[in-house]
């Protein structure tokens, strides 16, 4: 099993690479923090592999699996309204953004009215459910990392956010929060 849960990290891993290529030698965007949040995110899930259908109706696997079904929630929201938002490569030219994140327009729509980074908190709820597969000091150092790295990721995407949409952004902020609403 753990030959398996190396392979599980190291595939993981690779793909993480090529899609942050461009953000690794970036070390102020937010995504050189997303991809450690990633690579996190990636040992907590080879760590936790072996228990992940394991007593299933254990209180600890009772709330993984809440929280892995609820990280869906924020991921598909998120997804929904970036991608009725308009693009323009050019304008956002800034060397390991995503294709997806590359919007001309600030979004305030939808989730995105309530929180200002919903696929963040889709990986929160994501990390924080595969750290509940089964729960250790090891996970725990993981998913403490994750946590971490998603909020140094989220200051880092405000900041590059301020420089571009200017005071609408900054209006955006003190109107919303974080990962939860009304909260954080």
């Amino acid at each position: 099993m753990v030959m398996l849960q190396v392979a599980i990290f190291i595939l993981a891993s690779a793909g993480l690479i090529y899609v942050s290529w461009a953000s690794l030698r970036q070390p102020h965007s937010h995504g050189f923090w997303r991809f450690w949040a990633w690579e996190a995110i990636a040992g907590l899930v080879a760590l936790n592999a072996p228990a992940w259908f394991r007593d299933p109706l254990a209180w600890h696997q009772l709330i993984s699996w809440t929280l892995l079904v609820l990280s869906l929630i924020p991921l598909a929201l998120g997804l929904r309204q970036l991608r009725r938002a308009q693009r323009d490569a050019q304008a956002r030219s800034e060397a390991g953004l995503l294709e997806f994140e590359k919007t001309a327009e600030l979004v305030t729509t939808g989730v995105y009215r309530a929180i200002r980074h919903p696929m963040y908190s889709s990986l929160l709820l994501l990390a924080w459910g595969v750290f509940w597969k089964m729960p250790s000091w090891a996970g725990a150092a993981l998913v403490a990392a994750a946590t971490g790295c998603l909020i140094a990721t989220a200051r880092a995407e405000e900041q590059e956010n301020l420089r571009f949409f200017g005071s609408a952004y900054a209006a955006y902020m003190r109107q919303t929060r974080r990962f939860i609403p009304f909260l954080f």
